[in-house]
């Protein structure tokens, strides 16, 4: 028997709608456990493709992940290239820092061996200005005390008077002939070279005695150079002040006695 055209189409329809009925035609037709089969296998194949649906989104996390690894390490590796760089400018600074040292310290030991010279030098100038102290002092007390013994035996010849001479200091003043006998007193210089500058320091000093010192002087005074050479303003400045210039071998100016 055959079915019409509006047969089949209800037959597939209520195939297709009703699972029922289809189970029961598939049975009909031996097929009911295959189509059971089918069907588990579908759901299996759907739970399947969830699973690769989920390994694929695991599969795109890691990749993503793997893109910011590889972020990260590019980031390192230009940090790190970053720090050689730094590294390499310090060690170059630190050769150059060394060059410095080295070049401080060669300075250094010129620097000591220029101080040891001068050291030597500075020791072989003391001996020497302490030779020449040593001489000037011997040439300085040999002229003063050929001045005091001049000038005593002067003024012994001259005036009678026998004056023991001696240096003083007055107010921090040195005055290197000083001395009295009765009612005398002596003011005075030795000197090698006189000139006029000495000689208006000598009647500075005497004014000086005068004002803050008199009870050093007597009622007569007698100022008083000796010199070995004496330039000639300095004869004409002692002659106008009352300086008796005494050489070895002769007066340059006549002794003059002051009275106070």
């Amino acid at each position: 028997m055959s079915l019409s055209a509006s047969e089949k189409k209800r037959f597939l329809r209520a195939l297709e709608e009703d699972i029922e009925f289809r189970y029961a035609v598939a049975g009909y037709l031996g097929l009911s456990e295959t189509l059971k089969r089918l069907d588990s296998l579908e759901e299996s194949m759907r739970r399947l493709w969830e699973e690769v649906k989920k390994l694929w989104e695991e599969v795109k996390s890691l990749r993503e992940n793997q893109e910011k690894l590889w972020e990260e390490v590019k980031a390192l590796r230009e940090n790190q290239e970053k720090l050689w760089v730094e590294v390499k400018l310090l060690r170059e600074n630190d050769e150059r820092l060394w060059e410095e040292v080295r070049a401080l310290r060669d300075v250094q030991d010129d620097l000591r061996a220029e101080v040891r010279v001068l050291r030597e030098d500075t020791k072989k100038v003391q001996a020497t200005v302490g030779r020449m102290s040593a001489t000037l002092e011997r040439l300085t007390l040999t002229v003063e005390d050929e001045t005091r013994s001049v000038i005593r035996y002067r003024l012994k010849q001259e005036l009678n008077v026998d004056v023991e001479l001696t240096a003083i200091f007055v107010d921090s003043q040195e005055i290197n002939i000083y001395g009295v006998a009765g009612d005398l007193c002596v003011i005075g210089e030795a000197t090698v070279r006189l000139g006029r500058n000495l000689v208006e320091e000598l009647l500075s000093k005497a004014d000086f005695v005068k004002r803050n010192r008199p009870e050093l002087l007597r009622k007569r005074l007698v100022k008083v150079i000796y010199a070995d050479y004496v330039a000639p303003d300095a004869v004409e400045v002692a002659r106008d002040n009352g300086v008796w210039l005494v050489r070895w071998d002769r007066d340059l100016t006549p002794l003059i006695i002051e009275n106070l």
